[in-house]
C-alpha cells in the first residue's frame, strides 16, 4: 500500500518557492510611481506649474526632472513586478 498524498495547499507551495525579488520590485516600483506623481502634483500646485517651454521656477525644474525620471522607470519596475507576481501565482496554482 502506498500512502495517500493530499494535494499541497497554496501556503505550502508558496513556502517551497524561493524568494525571487517580486515583492521588492512591487514595492520599489510603487514607491517610485508615487514619488513621481507627488512631484507632478507639487509642480502644478505649489511650484508654479509649467508651460511649453518648461517649468517657471528652479524648484519646478527639479520636480519636473524627478517626475520624468520616476514615472517611466517606476512604471517599468511595477509592470515587471506585476508580471512576476502573476507568473508566480499561476505556478503556485498548478502546484
Amino acid at each position: 500500500m502506498t500512502p495517500s498524498r493530499s494535494t499541497p495547499n497554496a501556503a505550502s507551495v508558496r513556502a517551497a518557492m524561493p524568494e525571487d525579488g517580486t515583492r521588492q520590485l512591487l514595492q520599489w516600483g510603487g514607491w517610485m510611481v508615487v514619488s513621481g506623481l507627488l512631484a507632478v502634483i507639487l509642480l502644478q500646485t505649489v511650484l508654479g506649474g509649467f508651460s511649453r517651454t518648461g517649468a517657471h521656477t528652479n524648484t519646478g525644474w527639479f520636480a519636473l526632472i524627478v517626475a520624468l525620471m520616476c514615472l517611466p522607470f517606476g512604471g517599468l519596475l511595477l509592470a515587471l513586478g506585476v508580471a512576476k507576481w502573476m507568473r508566480r501565482r499561476s505556478m503556485a496554482r498548478r502546484g
